[in-house]
């Protein structure tokens, strides 16, 4: 059973204790990505190449669920720190259904609208076909993958962070395993190739849901947060968690689907810029993982901490985790800028391909460290209840980043990793503007 007492406090230790598990967490998921597209490198080039297209187009669902998680763990840790167990149960309950008719609408649109979009806008119509082909199979998995992330709401607003670790290495086993036997067809079962890999992380987020829920089971949480009290449906939640999240949605749909747009125009440049591009994804999936954590840290601490009325101790607890984060960060600077052939070697391509992308790594390497303290001080935006700043923050950078991608790739037809630099422009402004908007204080007496 789960301690009663649900405040924070704003230790290191506290810090490091709730940002460590979810750093494991978030690693496991990158592994299986990884494990996907070395898996995939080996049917060629241009299926490598596609797992650029169909991994961002997934992730623009994935991170809508994101938005939702974000705004309701602020809620569930807002509620831990007044210490309402109950009300947790409640917002918890609201959130997974809102979460499962997002998860059919992804469903719906990809069966309907993408296929028409990714024909028109990709110019090699077998990197399209092959994308569409796996998509219609692999967007069957959000509403599993939705369920997942309502759990990471719960655990992460609740301080519970140590029991994230079951589900996610229950997905990455089963992950690996189905990778291998149904791309390349071990184990007695078929070589379906390409599509293997989508049939595969259905499975495995089925079997992480399953675990995590069990856990859950087992440990009491369900009994702790009252999840099966009546009433059971209130008008009055629905909205408080879509008022709440809502923004964050929008947001994190905005920024995914412009990073599409920037592999779409990637794409334009040929096969291998696109699966070189493809590579970097990986790398900031793996290397942002800390940086992720410790954003998901600052989002319920800060919202614990206001709901015990510590306004007080917001900023100096901001101030902490981004030079842990930045920490991290900087370790892990220093060893892709030491060996990034090491790392790029496991996709088996050539050495010209090698040569072609260590400078995209480099540039990426500092966007790493610039993400590092600009994830955390936004999200303690989203800490504070002012999700709709959030919004405007997003769409603030989101306009620099389109217009920089467009004119470096599209207008001057520049390399990709001039294309990539727009990283730099991406996580600046976001600093800038949430550093500023908090010390300004204006969110200062915003209740949830």
């Amino acid at each position: 059973m789960a301690t009663s007492d649900l405040r924070l406090e704003t230790s290191y230790r506290q810090i490091l204790g709730m940002a460590m598990p979810i750093s494991l967490a978030l690693l496991v998921p990158q592994i299986n990505f990884i494990t996907n597209n070395i898996f995939l490198s080996g049917l060629g080039e241009v299926e490598l190449a596609c797992a650029g297209i169909t991994g961002v187009y997934y992730l623009i669902f994935a991170v809508i669920g994101n938005g939702l998680n974000n705004g309701l763990q602020a809620l569930i840790a807002r509620r831990a720190g007044q210490n309402l167990p109950k009300e947790i149960g409640k917002l918890f309950f609201h959130g997974v259904w809102i979460a499962l008719v997002i998860a059919f609408i992804g469903i719906l649109i990809t069966y309907t609208v993408a296929p028409f979009i990714l024909r028109a806008a990709i110019h090699d119509q077998r990197v399209a076909e092959l994308a569409i082909d796996f998509l219609l199979i692999r967007v069957w998995g959000l509403p599993l993958l939705y369920l997942y992330i309502m759990r990471n709401a719960l655990l992460v607003g609740t301080n519970q962070t140590r029991f994230l670790v079951w589900g996610t290495l229950a997905e990455a086993v089963v992950n690996i395993v189905l990778d291998y036997a149904l791309i390349y067809g071990h184990f007695g079962l078929p070589a379906i190739g390409f599509n293997g890999a989508a049939i595969a992380s259905i499975i495995a987020e089925g079997s992480g849901l399953l675990v995590i829920y069990i856990v859950i089971h087992l440990k009491g949480i369900h009994r702790q947060f009252a999840f099966f009290e009546k009433p059971l449906f209130t008008s009055g939640t629905f909205r408080l968690i879509l008022v709440q999240s809502a923004p964050l949605i929008v947001q994190f749909a905005i920024s995914i689907i412009t990073w599409e747009f920037f592999y779409i125009l990637v794409e334009h440049h040929g096969a291998r810029s696109l699966a070189i591009s493809n590579i970097m994804r990986n790398i900031f999936g793996v290397a942002g993982i800390f940086s992720w954590s410790f954003a998901a840290t600052t989002n319920t601490m800060v919202s614990n901490i206001l709901g015990q009325g510590r306004t007080d101790e917001v900023m100096p607890l901001v101030y902490r985790i981004a030079r842990i984060s930045f920490m991290f960060s900087a370790v892990i600077f220093v060893v892709l800028n030491l060996f990034p052939t090491a790392f790029l070697s496991f996709y088996g391509r050539d050495e010209q391909f090698i040569a072609e992308a260590i400078p995209v790594v480099r540039i990426v390497s500092v966007a790493l460290m610039m993400m590092s303290f600009s994830a955390v001080w936004l999200s303690a935006v989203t800490g504070t209840g002012n999700t709709v700043v959030n919004l405007s923050i997003e769409l603030v950078t989101i306009t620099l980043y389109c217009i920089y991608v467009y004119i470096t790739l599209e207008h001057l037809n520049l390399p990709i990793t001039w294309g990539w630099l727009s990283e730099w422009v991406y996580w600046m402004s976001m600093f800038t503007c949430a550093f500023f908007y908090l010390r300004s204080g204006r969110w200062k007496g915003k209740t949830i």
